[in-house]
């Protein structure tokens, strides 16, 4: 699960975790409070790593203005939302 501001700021501070994070298969992100485009960066990163190791990854629970970031960013058909 990822949790509050997925900022500029705090983005680092889940980077260490990318890999158990995209080996889940499924992360909640229902309680994200803030989003940013460095934290759609992160989403798009785990996405990759996942990939990578032939897993999909899926984010539940993503909030509206969240939604409207992806798609403002043309990255909304990139990622897996349920």
């Amino acid at each position: 699960m990822l949790e509050g501001e997925l900022t500029f700021a705090r983005v680092r501070d889940w980077l260490p975790r990318a890999d158990e994070l995209a080996a889940t298969g499924r992360i909640d992100l229902g309680r994200v409070t803030r989003v940013d485009s460095a934290g759609a960066a992160l989403l798009l990163e785990l996405t990759r790593r996942a990939r990578r190791n032939g897993r999909e990854l899926v984010f539940a629970n993503a909030g509206q203005p969240l939604r409207g970031l992806l798609e403002f960013l043309q990255i909304d058909d990139v990622l897996k939302l349920a």
